[in-house]
């Protein structure tokens, strides 16, 4: 048998194995940890106060949809709908919104209704109860199916009840001249509840309202663009705004 060589020792014996990855230390690792802790600390309130902004955002898109709803009624009926329809006998059936729900893509929620009983009859329970987000602050609380969405329903308003407003009595500029606005929670409806905003309504909104949004309110106007109403708007412009035949432009673009 051949003795070994010297060379097969050392083609046999063990290869050391290299540590390529050092491990971190007490101090590098509390050095990460401290870096990790700011960058969270930095983003944490930056986050917060994006989830209000979205949330305001999507109010006002929720008006633009109902102000292109009634755009759309009104080039179907040739005029807005009325306030509210009611009985022989005067008595309100139903409000605005629910005669908009064909333009809002809820058609087959309005076929259920029946128009010739009450809004809140035993009939029409089940779409009472339906939750639509676009009739829904997404700052709101409380039941999913109110809203404070509310049309400006007033004698030289927009919206009158049992009748409807042909566009060519509205001869303020649509651009300021309300047909919508975002009330207070404490002014929350069922959403086919045919209730809406008066002027004293509208005259009462202010800071100490129970206001979604921080310094004030959405609106939607009759050229259908929506606007942000500060809650310190004077009473003179609120009026302005709310008329449709004040010639009284220049005051309602005061605000």
């Amino acid at each position: 048998m051949r003795k070994p060589r010297k060379n097969d020792r050392e083609f046999n014996a063990p290869i050391p194995e290299l540590s390529l990855v050092r491990g971190f230390t007490l101090v590098e690792l509390l050095v990460v940890v401290g870096i990790l802790a700011f960058l969270i600390a930095l983003l944490i309130p930056a986050t917060r106060s994006a989830r209000p902004a979205a949330r305001r955002s999507q109010c006002a898109n929720n008006l633009r949809q109902i102000a292109l709803a009634l755009q759309s009624y009104e080039q179907a009926y040739k005029a807005l709908p009325p306030a509210c329809t009611v009985d022989a006998n005067g008595r309100p059936l139903h409000g605005w919104r629910t005669l908009i729900l064909p333009y809002l893509e809820q058609a087959p929620l309005y076929q259920t209704i029946d128009l010739s009983k009450p809004w809140n009859a035993p009939a029409n329970v089940k779409a009472l109860e339906t939750y639509l987000p676009v009739f829904r602050c997404p700052e709101a609380v409380g039941p999913q199916n109110r809203t404070t969405y509310l049309a400006i329903a007033a004698p030289n308003g927009c919206f009158l009840p049992r009748e409807s407003r042909r566009l060519a009595e509205i001869t303020d500029a649509h651009a300021s001249t309300l047909m919508a606005i975002e009330a207070g929670a404490e002014n929350a409806v069922f959403w086919m509840a045919p209730v809406d905003a008066d002027e004293s309504l509208v005259l009462s909104l202010g800071p100490t309202s129970q206001l979604h949004h921080s310094g004030g309110m959405h609106a939607c106007f009759v050229d259908n663009h929506v606007a942000f109403l500060k809650a310190n708007t004077p009473a003179t412009v609120r009026r302005a705004l709310m008329s449709i035949s004040g010639n009284d432009d220049d005051v309602a673009n005061e605000r």
